[in-house]
C-alpha cells in the first residue's frame, strides 16, 4: 500500500499549494547576520530572531572553539546517565544567579523544555489555561499532558478570570508566552500574577522573545517587571534568540527543578546538550548581561521602523519588542510582498495560516542590534516605493 495516495498525502499538499499556505525553505550560503548570502546573492535579512546580533559573535565563536578543544563534540549520553558534564553545572548556576531563581535546568531545545514542564507537573485531573496566541509547544504540551486544556482570549483577564472561575481541576496551572512570536507583543504578566494569587492557580512565563531583549541586565520581561520566583514560580526562556545559541532553560524553586530531573521525559530520555554549547551560552550571557548600548540601539531601531512603516499607511501589530508585525490579511497578498521584498535585496518571509488566524496573514519584521540605521531607512525606502 502507498500511504502518498492512500492517506491523502499528496491532496493535501496539493490543497496547501492552491490556497497559498506551502511553506518553503530558503538555504542560507552564509553565516546569520543582518547580511546574508542566498543563492549567490548578498539579502539584508530582517526575519532572524537573533536580536543582539550573538549567532556569529567573534567572542563566542572563539569560546566555542576552544570549548570543542576541551569537551568534545557531543555528551555521550543523557544528563542522568553520565552526559551531565561540569559547563552544564555551571550554567545552571549562571541562570539561576541571573534570573534570581533558587535553580535552573538546561534543555536541548525550547520545545522539549515546555513539554517537559507541563507534561511533568499536569496529568488528567489537571486544567491548563493558554492564551490563545501561545506558541505551539505550549499548546502541544498542555494537550500531550492529558490535562483539560483551557484557551482564554489573548491578553483578556476578564476572559482568563471567567475561565478560572468556571473550570476546577487538582492542579491549575496558567501558562502565556511573555513576548508573543507572532505579533510581538508583551502578556500583561503583573496582572496574569494577581489572577494566579487569587484563584490559588500556578504561573508559567515562556520568555524565549524577552530574555536578552528586556531588563537591565537583559533578563527578559520579568526581570524588567520586578517580578520574583513567588510570583511566576516557573519561568522558561531559550538560548537560539537573543543569546545567539541553542537550546533553553527552566528556572525556579529547588523543589520544582529536583521534580523536573524526576519526571521530565523530553530531559530524562534525550541525550545532553554538548559541553562545549552549554559553555558557549555562558560567555552569551555574560555577553548580553553587558549589552545595554546594544538594547538602546535595538529599541531606537524599533521605534524608528514603526513610526516609518505608520506614516506610510501600514497596518502594525502594537508591540515594542523587535518583532513587527505588518498585518497584510490575505495569503496570497502576503507572499507577493514578500517575493517583491526579495528582489529587492530584502529577505523577509511571509507568515501565513495555520501559523496565524485566518485573514491575518504578515510580514514578520525582526530586528537586531547588528542591524544599522541605515539598513533599516533602505527598508522604509523600498516599502514606501511598493505602498505608492
Amino acid at each position: 500500500m502507498s500511504i502518498e495516495s492512500a492517506w491523502g498525502l499528496q491532496t493535501t499538499l496539493d490543497q496547501q499549494q492552491a490556497s497559498h499556505h506551502y511553506r518553503r525553505r530558503r538555504t542560507l550560503d552564509s553565516a546569520q547576520g543582518p547580511i546574508v548570502q542566498v543563492d549567490g546573492k548578498a539579502f539584508i535579512a530582517f526575519c532572524s530572531n537573533d536580536y543582539l546580533g550573538l549567532a556569529n559573535h567573534p567572542a563566542l565563536v572563539n569560546t566555542n572553539q576552544q570549548a570543542l578543544q576541551q569537551w568534545g563534540v557531543g555528551s555521550g549520553a543523557a544528563h542522568l546517565i553520565s552526559g551531565h558534564q561540569t559547563p552544564h553545572e555551571q550554567l545552571e548556576q549562571q541562570i539561576a544567579a541571573w534570573t534570581g531563581r533558587e535553580r535552573a535546568l538546561v534543555f536541548s531545545t525550547g520545545f522539549m523544555a515546555n513539554l517537559g514542564v507541563i507534561t511533568a507537573l499536569m496529568g488528567r485531573d489537571d486544567v491548563v489555561f493558554q492564551d490563545r496566541l501561545n506558541h505551539a509547544s505550549l499548546i502541544d504540551a498542555g494537550l500531550a499532558s492529558g490535562a483539560k486544556v483551557v484557551r482564554y482570549q489573548h491578553s483578556d483577564m476578564r476572559s482568563l478570570e471567567q475561565q478560572l472561575q468556571t473550570h476546577q481541576g487538582r492542579r491549575r496551572l496558567v501558562v502565556s508566552d511573555g513576548v508573543f512570536s507572532m505579533d510581538g507583543d508583551r502578556a500583561p504578566i503583573k496582572a496574569l500574577v494577581q489572577l494566579c494569587e487569587h484563584y490559588q492557580a500556578g504561573l508559567m512565563i515562556d520568555d524565549a522573545h524577552g530574555i536578552g531583549v528586556f531588563g537591565e541586565s537583559g533578563g527578559g520581561c520579568l526581570e524588567a517587571m520586578k517580578l520574583t520566583q513567588s510570583q511566576v514560580p516557573i519561568l522558561m526562556a531559550t538560548f537560539g534568540k537573543a543569546l545567539g545559541v541553542f537550546g533553553a532553560f527552566v528556572a525556579g524553586s529547588e523543589v520544582l527543578i529536583e521534580t523536573l530531573i524526576q519526571k521530565a521525559r523530553s530531559y530524562i530520555y534525550t541525550t545532553a546538550m554538548p559541553a562545549a554549547f552549554a559553555s558557549t551560552v555562558s560567555r552569551s550571557i555574560e555577553l548580553c548581561q553587558q549589552a545595554k548600548h546594544e538594547r538602546e540601539h535595538l529599541t531606537g531601531l524599533t521605534q524608528k521602523l514603526r513610526q516609518g512603516l505608520l506614516s506610510q499607511g501600514f497596518k502594525l501589530i502594537v508591540s515594542d519588542s523587535p518583532i513587527q508585525a505588518l498585518i497584510l490579511g490575505d495569503s496570497e497578498k502576503a507572499l507577493n510582498v514578500s517575493a517583491a521584498l526579495y528582489e529587492r535585496g530584502f529577505l523577509i518571509q511571509a507568515i501565513r495560516p495555520p501559523t496565524v488566524p485566518i485573514n491575518s496573514a504578515r510580514l514578520r519584521i525582526t530586528l537586531s542590534a547588528a542591524h544599522t540605521q541605515e539598513q533599516v531607512d533602505a527598508l522604509l525606502a523600498v516599502m514606501s516605493e511598493m505602498r505608492a
